[in-house]
């Protein structure tokens, strides 16, 4: 599973590991791994140009003593200083040493634009509202540049503990981060001005349990995936309801009893007025039209894809004792109240206009404080709340539960329907047995998978995404 930590703690961390280190191990220990990356990147340093834009913190001297064992290697290198005065005197040195050379902001854009490679040490994780005026034409002369560009720990401009960008900020090509990742590299939309990111190891002892944001991986996903026993029957394995569609939408319907079929679900059992479109797509369905209440067993109940207005149906659900998984127009149909008053768990899954109208916000304050919104919303409606976008988040009420992010999606997942099916997965997952972080978590990660195997570079419809999800499934296992 990959972690990232709140600023606070890894600066915690560093204090504790710099006081058992002789005075500069610890930045020696980042310098090398960030000139390495530097190095895999190039290729070929003799003869390379590279240009350091140092700030005043150890960023900057991170990115001095890397730039001092590339010019030992051959390369030519000059640090752009942005504050001469506030420089690491002692990054400086061994740059000089070197044969690397320094410059002032006059003039840097001509260096930048003849670089082979940028390195970008400003800001360091302590950086907050975008970059500084002096600093804004050089991270653009970069952007421009055909010089790839390695950001020290994170990009500077970005918020390492929110991932907000509010202004300016460098676009990296290559984020090298040390010890741990921040929250800022995983969620958007920060992570985007991240470009790949490559973890270094330099030590650091972080608290078991401490994480902000925790990101599954195939073996993490492998581990909780539901998987029948030999005595299992349809009920053991977990009876997902449906309750979607309307005569406007019945696609959605469909759609979702797709996403819980494929999902795992011993049995789908569905209610509403799309029943002769779900029969005719899928006749294992069993179809009731005597509302949630009188359906029959389940183990966790799927609302609101398409549903309209159908408040009642809403509340009926709401009312059961299992599970309930809360999407769509059943989100608008939903009181907060009713949310909250629920013994068991509910799992809320807003995109970002949905999550910025029950918030009473923007649809663009939610897309630029992503990690807030989903926190926020999870808070207020006692709930689990998957987020989702280009970074799924999986927010839990629960006071201090690290939130989950999830990258495995593809732009090609934003066509129309593609919600819904994640709604069936994940609510089949409910039905399962898994918690609600779990389920919206690892409902998430196959979905995105299904997405990318789906599209294979082309566009594909959300039927296409359904039907992918026991090869995702399955690519997950073989791991």
């Amino acid at each position: 599973m990959r972690t990232a930590y709140s600023v606070e703690t890894v600066r915690a961390a560093e204090r504790e590991l710099m006081a058992r280190l002789p005075e500069g191990a610890l930045m020696l220990r980042a310098a090398a791994g960030l000139s390495a990356a530097c190095a895999d990147l190039l290729g070929r340093v003799y003869g390379s140009r590279v240009v350091l834009l140092v700030g005043s913190g150890d960023n900057g001297g991170d990115a001095l003593y890397a730039g001092a064992r590339l010019a030992r290697r051959g390369a030519g290198v000059t640090a752009v200083l942005l504050s001469p005065e506030r420089a690491h005197a002692g990054g400086l040195a061994a740059l000089r040493r070197a044969g690397g050379s320094v410059a002032g902001v006059d003039g840097a854009e001509g260096l930048i634009e003849r670089a082979d490679l940028v390195v970008d040490g400003i800001v360091g994780i302590g950086g907050k509202g975008g970059l500084r005026s002096e600093a804004v034409p050089l991270a653009r002369a970069a952007d421009r540049a055909r010089a790839a560009v390695v950001a020290v720990d994170l990009p500077s401009g970005v918020d390492a503990g929110t991932g907000e960008v509010r202004g300016a900020a460098v676009r990296a090509d290559l984020t090298v981060t040390f010890g741990t990742h921040k929250p800022g590299l995983l969620v958007d939309p920060a992570r985007e001005y991240a470009g790949s990111v490559r973890l270094v190891d330099i030590g650091l002892e972080l608290p078991d349990g401490g994480a902000e944001l925790e990101a599954l991986q195939h073996a993490d996903v492998a581990a909780l995936l539901p998987l029948p026993a030999p005595e299992s029957d349809k009920y053991r394995r977990g009876v997902v309801g449906i309750a979607a569609g309307s005569a406007r939408y019945p696609g959605a319907a469909v759609l979702a009893v797709a996403g819980s079929l494929r999902g795992g679900a011993g049995a789908v059992r569905y209610v509403g007025p799309a029943a002769d479109a779900v029969i005719a797509r899928f006749p294992e369905t069993l179809v009731s039209d005597q509302g949630p209440r009188r359906a029959g067993r389940v183990q966790a109940w799927v609302v609101g894809p398409g549903a309209g207005d159908d408040a009642d149906t809403v509340a009926e659900v709401l009312r059961a004792d299992v599970p309930v998984l809360v999407d769509a127009d059943g989100l608008r149909l939903a009181p907060q109240k009713a949310v909250r008053e629920r013994s068991a768990p509910t799992l809320m899954t807003p995109h970002a206009g949905e999550a910025a109208a029950l918030l009473g916000v923007s649809r663009e304050e939610v897309e630029g404080a992503r990690l807030g919104a989903a926190r926020e919303l999870a808070a207020r409606y006692g709930a689990t709340v998957l987020l989702k976008g280009s970074t799924t988040l999986v927010a839990d009420a629960r006071s201090g539960a690290a939130v989950r992010v999830n990258a495995t999606g593809t732009g090609w997942l934003a066509t129309a329907g593609s919600g819904d099916v994640l709604s069936g997965l994940s609510g089949s997952l409910l039905a399962a047995g898994l918690p609600a972080r779990d389920a919206g978590s690892v409902g998430a990660y196959l979905h995105g998978l299904a997405g990318r195997l789906a599209a294979d570079g082309a566009p594909v419809g959300a039927h296409d995404v359904a039907e992918a999800i026991p090869a995702a499934w399955r690519d997950v296992r073989r791991q």
